[in-house]
């Protein structure tokens, strides 16, 4: 029976040293509460590390039978894997860079092996768990490179994965020497989610831009796969806490608080120590407040709440200093004897405490640097059960696309966030209420639970949906079948486009002329069948590269054709008007002066604009922009705009190779018809051959075609079997 196996850096789950033995406390995060709904059902399993350093056999054998019983495996990390994987890659190269503090990154070929080693640890101990039916869930930045490790294993396997911080943009990720296996470890799964569409679109431009993968609609397509990337905002257990909120020992709390502190209005902040937070940041703004509205004085203090993380650590040491530096500071400057305008509290507090704090509190202050989503914000919505208090949020966390009732500011806009304030103070009642109903409608419906069954489904569907495109793939099975076939004929005719399908691309078009294999094999398949040679190529070239073999040529998608009977003449298929050319030409040479490494080929039929040496991304911009503009165009012309492998393509609509192929054909009869091609101008040949013909469409697309191949070196294995070639 299949079951999920979810892996994680650590496990929901912190282990405490007692008379020398360990004892189990489950943690209470909203990412385990949500992932509970899976790990604690039938088979399903949770893969992590337990959070402590045990070296001891003895010691480690008892947490192994103890986290049976929880439905939990460790994987048990050295004291040396803790300092370079975790508190050195994990967090000194990947966090500052995916948070944008460049400043702070290290690039320590050292933490680099430590942070593939660790990888690969949790790939073996997935290993010796997982079956090949089994759905896999991993978590978070610290196993980026898991994914593909699995992949390797498992060719088949349902991988999934979620980062639940930022994705940085093309330019902070290219910083990182290791950048491109990063990126293609995470393809390793079939399904990769960010917390934000902003985020999903760094990492697709990324994957673009560093491994060369190409991608449309929020699919990667792979040789032999599609990848769906995709947004899923996380969202909280939200009955936890409006139940929480409601509970006796929470407003029993409430009220002795409230006593102790008066009647003055109440800003809460808390977050983990971290340099992302803005927690500094927010403490100048409510000292610039206090300087701003003497009338305040008296009547507002901030409960800060900052939770000790990592503080043996230099920045963050520094860090913390400049905290009780700056709270000394404001206490010592305004406090009176009834009075003081920041509690500061360096300590994590229990779950009815902190549901106080959230009921209580009037404003709730989440104004980080950079965030993946920040559930703090979240938690005080629904907490919030008379439905009056202010949520101000900064425009950087992921929560901000969603909760856009907050009132949203620019954290590194210190005058805006002191104004939120100030608005927040003196908010009515029934806009409070507004604000918080709209914001608790949204929480409620997209709760932790939602979150997962949405990304499990999605999941399931992109398996189907790869399924749909394997079932079509041009197998060991498949080729054994067209190799028959093609034997069997006595008249087989082979239909085979060249660039992407018989050669790969290059970055000069004349550079993909045919090498010595190529050639032989193309003489093979002459001496036992019709070979038709049909691209989009120009005349000139594809005859020069194929003088002398006995092939027919149709070139320029079929305008002009040479058959192998007359070698010396070219046939013009088609009579073209081309006195649109000029027009067209004019547009298409201004994108060329706007796009450097763009170029324009002109064949007899059709002007193509090339971008193949093009920078990423602007490349697919200025191709988006042109072929608006020719669209608009053609129209005038009565003519086809095709987009194909790096290249934009002008046409007239009546020619095309499908029409070419069935002239070629005429008069002829064939008992056996192949036709491969890589793009969507081979669309035309594909539709319009017979039904009992043998098409195939290179690459991992949708297509009229029976089959898919994965590359054009698949192609020649292909053809290499027709004629009992050896191409391997």
């Amino acid at each position: 029976m299949s079951k999920t196996i979810i892996v994680s850096n650590r496990l929901p789950v912190s282990l405490r040293l007692r008379n020398g033995r360990y004892d189990f406390k489950p943690s209470a995060g909203g990412l385990a509460t949500g992932l509970g709904s899976i790990y604690t059902k039938g088979e399903n399993i949770w893969i992590g590390w337990p959070g402590n350093v045990v070296d001891e056999p003895g010691q480690r054998a008892e947490i192994v039978q103890e986290l049976q019983q929880h439905k939990m495996v460790p994987v048990f990390l050295s004291q040396k894997d803790v300092e370079e994987f975790y508190e050195g890659f994990s967090n000194e190269t990947l966090w500052p860079a995916f948070h944008y503090f460049t400043q702070y990154i290290a690039y320590n070929p050292e933490h680099w092996e430590a942070y593939y080693r660790v990888n690969r640890m949790f790939c073996e101990a997935i290993l010796e768990k997982a079956n090949l039916d089994d759905t896999i869930w991993i978590h978070d930045y610290q196993l980026i490179l898991l994914p593909q490790m699995l992949r390797e294993a498992l060719p088949d396997a349902t991988i999934g994965f979620f980062q639940h911080i930022p994705f940085p943009s093309y330019e902070i990720i290219r910083m990182i020497p290791w950048r491109k296996e990063l990126l293609l470890g995470v393809c390793g799964a079939d399904l990769i989610g960010f917390h934000t569409y902003e985020d999903m679109r760094h990492f697709l431009s990324a994957v673009s831009r560093i491994t060369g993968l190409s991608s449309e609609s929020g699919y990667i397509q792979t040789e032999n796969r599609l990848i769906n990337v995709d947004s899923f905002p996380m969202g909280i257990d939200y009955g936890k806490f409006e139940k929480q909120a409601k509970s006796k020992k929470t407003q029993k709390l409430v009220q002795e608080y409230r006593k102790q502190l008066g009647d003055h209005k109440l800003i809460l902040t808390t977050d983990r120590l971290d340099y992302s937070k803005g927690i500094p940041q927010r403490i100048h703004a409510f000292n610039q407040l206090l300087s701003e509205h003497k009338e305040l004085h008296g009547k507002v203090s901030m409960i800060m709440i900052v939770v000790p993380s990592r503080d043996n650590v230099q920045s963050y040491k520094e860090l913390k200093e400049e905290i009780d530096l700056l709270v000394g500071r404001i206490n010592s400057e305004y406090s009176t004897l009834n009075w003081v305008p920041v509690h500061y509290f360096y300590r994590g507090f229990p779950i009815e405490e902190l549901s106080a704090f959230y009921s209580m509190s009037d404003i709730a202050l989440v104004t980080p640097l950079r965030d993946g989503m920040n559930l703090v914000c979240k938690e005080f919505v629904a907490s919030k059960t008379d439905q009056t208090g202010v949520l101000i949020l900064s425009e950087m966390a992921g929560a901000s696309k969603e909760l856009l009732d907050a009132i949203l500011v620019n954290p590194n806009d210190k005058q805006s966030v002191v104004d939120a304030i100030y608005q927040a103070l003196n908010m009515q009642t029934d806009e409070q209420t507004e604000r918080i109903k709209a914001m608790q409608k949204s929480l409620r419906k997209y709760d932790v639970f939602q979150w997962v069954d949405v990304f499990m489904d999605r999941l399931a569907h992109v398996k189907s949906k790869q399924d749909e495109l394997t079932s079509k793939i041009v197998d060991e099975e498949v080729m054994g079948e067209i190799s028959v076939a093609f034997r069997a004929a006595e008249s087989p005719i082979l239909f085979l486009d060249y660039d992407g399908t018989l050669t790969g691309f290059t970055g000069n078009p004349q550079d993909a002329k045919p090498d010595q294999e190529l050639q032989d094999l193309v003489r093979s398949l002459t001496k036992s069948a019709q070979v038709v040679l049909i691209s989009g190529r120009d005349k000139d070239t594809l005859g020069a590269w194929f003088e002398g073999f006995s092939v027919d040529l149709i070139a320029e998608h079929g305008v002009w054709m040479k058959k192998k009977e007359h070698p010396e003449e070219w046939e013009l298929y088609a009579e073209v008007d081309d006195s649109w050319k000029e027009d067209i030409r004019n547009i298409m040479e201004y994108y060329v002066i706007r796009t450097p490494g763009a170029l324009i080929e002109e064949k007899h039929h059709s002007l193509v604009w090339h971008y193949r040496k093009v920078e990423k991304g602007l490349g697919d911009l200025r191709m988006r922009e042109l072929l608006s503009h020719l669209k608009y165009m053609a129209r005038g012309h009565n003519l086809q705009v095709l987009e194909g492998n790096m290249v934009l393509e002008i046409k007239r609509p009546d020619i095309n190779k499908g029409r070419a192929a069935l002239n070629l054909m005429k008069g002829q009869e064939h008992d056996f018809i192949l036709a491969v091609g890589d793009d969507w101008t081979d669309e035309d040949t594909f539709k319009a051959l017979p039904k009992e013909a043998y098409t195939i469409r290179v690459g991992y697309s949708y297509t009229q075609a029976d089959y898919n191949i994965k590359s054009f070196r698949q192609v020649r294995r292909l053809l290499g079997k027709l004629v009992e070639q050896d191409l391997n």
